[in-house]
Protein backbone atom coordinates (compact mmCIF):
# COMPACT_ATOMS: atom_id res chain seq x y z
CA UNK A 1 0.00 0.00 0.00
CA UNK A 2 2.87 2.19 0.86
CA UNK A 3 4.37 1.52 -2.26
CA UNK A 4 0.96 2.26 -4.15
CA UNK A 5 1.00 5.84 -2.50
CA UNK A 6 4.90 6.83 -3.02
CA UNK A 7 3.99 5.98 -6.95
CA UNK A 8 1.15 7.79 -6.49
CA UNK A 9 3.26 10.58 -5.52
CA UNK A 10 5.92 10.25 -7.55
CA UNK A 11 3.43 10.71 -10.16
CA UNK A 12 1.78 14.42 -9.12
CA UNK A 13 5.48 15.42 -9.16
CA UNK A 14 5.89 14.83 -12.68
CA UNK A 15 5.45 17.69 -15.22
CA UNK A 16 3.10 17.25 -17.42
CA UNK A 17 -0.47 18.67 -18.76
CA UNK A 18 -2.95 16.93 -15.98
CA UNK A 19 0.11 18.19 -13.38
CA UNK A 20 0.16 20.85 -14.28
CA UNK A 21 -3.54 21.42 -14.13
CA UNK A 22 -3.81 19.95 -10.54
CA UNK A 23 -1.35 22.37 -9.18
CA UNK A 24 -3.38 25.64 -10.98
CA UNK A 25 -6.24 24.33 -9.70
CA UNK A 26 -4.93 23.69 -6.37
CA UNK A 27 -3.37 27.03 -6.04
CA UNK A 28 -6.96 28.51 -6.43
CA UNK A 29 -8.84 26.36 -4.46
CA UNK A 30 -6.21 25.51 -1.77
CA UNK A 31 -7.24 21.80 -1.85
CA UNK A 32 -3.95 19.35 -1.82
CA UNK A 33 -3.57 18.29 -5.34
CA UNK A 34 -3.76 14.52 -4.11
CA UNK A 35 -7.14 14.91 -3.36
CA UNK A 36 -8.01 16.89 -6.37
CA UNK A 37 -6.64 13.71 -8.24
CA UNK A 38 -8.44 11.08 -6.05
CA UNK A 39 -12.05 12.96 -6.76
CA UNK A 40 -11.26 13.52 -10.14
CA UNK A 41 -10.35 9.67 -10.31
CA UNK A 42 -13.79 8.53 -8.51
CA UNK A 43 -15.79 10.90 -10.81
CA UNK A 44 -14.36 9.87 -13.94
CA UNK A 45 -14.63 6.41 -12.94
CA UNK A 46 -18.50 6.91 -11.92
CA UNK A 47 -19.87 8.44 -15.15
CA UNK A 48 -17.70 5.93 -17.39
CA UNK A 49 -20.11 3.75 -15.41
CA UNK A 50 -23.43 5.08 -15.15
CA UNK A 51 -23.11 8.18 -17.79
CA UNK A 52 -24.03 9.01 -21.12
CA UNK A 53 -20.64 8.35 -23.86
CA UNK A 54 -18.88 6.34 -21.73
CA UNK A 55 -17.22 5.02 -25.52
CA UNK A 56 -16.54 8.28 -26.91
CA UNK A 57 -14.83 9.68 -23.42
CA UNK A 58 -12.47 6.54 -23.13
CA UNK A 59 -11.23 6.87 -26.70
CA UNK A 60 -10.63 10.91 -26.22
CA UNK A 61 -8.69 10.01 -23.27
CA UNK A 62 -6.72 7.35 -24.90
CA UNK A 63 -6.10 9.59 -28.00
CA UNK A 64 -6.15 13.42 -27.18
CA UNK A 65 -3.39 13.51 -24.79
CA UNK A 66 -1.46 10.93 -26.15
CA UNK A 67 -1.35 12.86 -29.62
CA UNK A 68 -0.70 16.17 -28.03
CA UNK A 69 2.32 14.61 -26.40
CA UNK A 70 3.28 13.43 -29.24
CA UNK A 71 3.09 16.79 -30.89
CA UNK A 72 5.53 17.92 -28.46
CA UNK A 73 7.62 15.26 -28.82
CA UNK A 74 8.20 15.44 -32.25
CA UNK A 75 9.08 19.50 -31.51
CA UNK A 76 11.71 18.56 -28.82
CA UNK A 77 15.51 17.84 -29.41
CA UNK A 78 15.15 14.96 -27.26
CA UNK A 79 14.48 11.38 -29.47
CA UNK A 80 13.68 9.53 -25.91
CA UNK A 81 10.16 10.66 -25.68
CA UNK A 82 9.56 10.22 -29.46
CA UNK A 83 10.34 6.30 -28.46
CA UNK A 84 8.04 6.79 -25.30
CA UNK A 85 5.04 7.94 -27.64
CA UNK A 86 5.62 5.65 -30.68
CA UNK A 87 5.77 2.64 -27.71
CA UNK A 88 2.19 3.74 -26.90
CA UNK A 89 1.17 4.25 -30.49
CA UNK A 90 2.22 0.77 -31.62
CA UNK A 91 0.32 -0.65 -28.17
CA UNK A 92 -2.57 1.17 -28.60
CA UNK A 93 -3.29 0.11 -32.69
CA UNK A 94 -2.86 -3.52 -31.16
CA UNK A 95 -5.28 -3.11 -28.48
CA UNK A 96 -7.70 -1.14 -31.03
CA UNK A 97 -7.36 -4.03 -33.53
CA UNK A 98 -8.04 -6.88 -30.59
CA UNK A 99 -10.73 -4.00 -29.60
CA UNK A 100 -12.46 -4.54 -32.77
CA UNK A 101 -13.28 -8.25 -33.18
CA UNK A 102 -14.18 -8.15 -29.12
CA UNK A 103 -16.27 -5.01 -28.57
CA UNK A 104 -19.64 -6.33 -29.02
CA UNK A 105 -18.90 -8.92 -26.58
CA UNK A 106 -17.26 -6.58 -23.80
CA UNK A 107 -18.77 -3.68 -24.02
CA UNK A 108 -21.87 -5.10 -22.29
CA UNK A 109 -19.70 -5.70 -19.38
CA UNK A 110 -20.68 -3.37 -16.87
CA UNK A 111 -16.82 -2.18 -15.50
CA UNK A 112 -15.62 -2.43 -19.81
CA UNK A 113 -15.03 1.25 -20.34
CA UNK A 114 -13.24 1.92 -16.58
CA UNK A 115 -11.36 -1.26 -17.52
CA UNK A 116 -10.53 0.07 -20.94
CA UNK A 117 -9.43 3.50 -19.49
CA UNK A 118 -7.62 2.70 -16.43
CA UNK A 119 -5.52 0.60 -19.13
CA UNK A 120 -4.95 3.55 -21.51
CA UNK A 121 -3.50 5.65 -18.25
CA UNK A 122 -1.56 2.72 -17.55
CA UNK A 123 -0.16 2.59 -20.87
CA UNK A 124 0.59 6.47 -21.26
CA UNK A 125 2.05 7.17 -17.45
CA UNK A 126 5.48 8.33 -17.29
CA UNK A 127 8.22 6.36 -15.39
CA UNK A 128 9.44 2.61 -15.23
CA UNK A 129 6.11 1.33 -14.64
CA UNK A 130 5.06 2.88 -17.81
CA UNK A 131 2.58 0.29 -19.50
CA UNK A 132 2.95 0.42 -22.77
CA UNK A 133 6.78 0.03 -22.28
CA UNK A 134 6.68 -3.17 -20.32
CA UNK A 135 3.90 -4.63 -22.67
CA UNK A 136 6.13 -3.71 -25.51
CA UNK A 137 9.16 -5.72 -23.72
CA UNK A 138 7.23 -8.59 -22.23
CA UNK A 139 4.74 -9.32 -25.13
CA UNK A 140 4.86 -7.63 -28.59
CA UNK A 141 9.13 -7.42 -28.70
CA UNK A 142 9.54 -10.83 -28.26
CA UNK A 143 6.92 -11.68 -30.90
CA UNK A 144 8.12 -9.56 -33.41
CA UNK A 145 11.74 -10.67 -33.00
CA UNK A 146 10.48 -14.14 -33.79
CA UNK A 147 8.41 -13.79 -36.53
CA UNK A 148 9.70 -10.38 -38.47
CA UNK A 149 11.78 -12.29 -40.98
CA UNK A 150 8.36 -14.06 -42.02
CA UNK A 151 6.16 -11.11 -42.07
CA UNK A 152 8.40 -9.18 -43.92
CA UNK A 153 8.23 -12.29 -46.48
CA UNK A 154 4.58 -11.60 -46.66
CA UNK A 155 4.60 -8.09 -47.08
CA UNK A 156 7.27 -8.00 -50.15
CA UNK A 157 5.03 -10.94 -51.94
CA UNK A 158 2.42 -8.69 -51.45
CA UNK A 159 3.24 -5.73 -52.49
CA UNK A 160 4.80 -7.86 -55.52
CA UNK A 161 1.42 -8.73 -56.73
CA UNK A 162 -0.31 -5.27 -55.85
CA UNK A 163 2.54 -4.14 -58.31
CA UNK A 164 1.74 -6.51 -61.18
CA UNK A 165 -1.94 -5.99 -60.56
CA UNK A 166 -1.64 -2.26 -60.97
CA UNK A 167 0.80 -2.78 -63.80
CA UNK A 168 -1.86 -5.08 -66.06
CA UNK A 169 -4.39 -2.56 -65.59
CA UNK A 170 -2.67 0.23 -66.42
CA UNK A 171 -1.45 -1.91 -69.44
CA UNK A 172 -5.52 -2.46 -70.25
CA UNK A 173 -6.81 0.97 -69.72
CA UNK A 174 -3.81 2.10 -72.55
CA UNK A 175 -4.59 -0.40 -75.26
CA UNK A 176 -8.77 0.24 -74.12
CA UNK A 177 -8.00 4.16 -74.94
CA UNK A 178 -5.12 3.42 -78.14
CA UNK A 179 -8.38 0.90 -79.69
CA UNK A 180 -10.57 3.59 -79.42
CA UNK A 181 -8.57 6.46 -80.87
CA UNK A 182 -7.89 4.01 -83.99
CA UNK A 183 -11.50 3.86 -84.27
CA UNK A 184 -12.39 7.47 -84.17
CA UNK A 185 -8.95 8.51 -86.39
CA UNK A 186 -10.51 6.79 -89.87
CA UNK A 187 -14.17 8.80 -89.41
CA UNK A 188 -11.87 12.00 -89.12
CA UNK A 189 -9.73 11.08 -92.35
CA UNK A 190 -13.44 10.41 -94.53
CA UNK A 191 -14.27 14.18 -93.41
CA UNK A 192 -11.62 15.82 -94.76
CA UNK A 193 -11.29 15.46 -98.39
CA UNK A 194 -14.76 16.95 -99.10
CA UNK A 195 -12.98 20.14 -98.20
CA UNK A 196 -10.16 19.61 -100.88
CA UNK A 197 -12.38 18.81 -103.44
CA UNK A 198 -14.05 22.67 -103.71
CA UNK A 199 -11.14 24.55 -104.71
CA UNK A 200 -10.92 22.38 -107.80
CA UNK A 201 -14.02 22.34 -108.87
CA UNK A 202 -13.98 26.50 -108.49
CA UNK A 203 -10.67 26.17 -111.02
CA UNK A 204 -12.41 24.13 -113.61
CA UNK A 205 -15.47 26.38 -113.64
CA UNK A 206 -12.53 29.49 -113.92
CA UNK A 207 -10.86 27.34 -116.97
CA UNK A 208 -14.47 26.79 -118.25
CA UNK A 209 -15.20 30.37 -118.39
CA UNK A 210 -11.67 31.81 -119.80
CA UNK A 211 -12.96 29.38 -122.75
CA UNK A 212 -15.86 30.20 -123.48
CA UNK A 213 -14.63 34.00 -123.91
Amino acid sequence: MDGLRQRFERLLEQRNLATEVLRAVEAKTGVDKRYLAAGATTLLSLYLLFGYGAPLLCNLIGFVYPAYASIKAIESPSKDDDTVWLTYWVVYSLFGLAEFFSDLLLSWFPFYYVGKCAFLLFCMIPGPWNGAHMLYRQVIRPLFLKHHEAVDNIMRDLSGRALDVATGITRDVLQTLARSRALVTPTAMVVGPPLLLEPTLAQASMSQLQKDQ
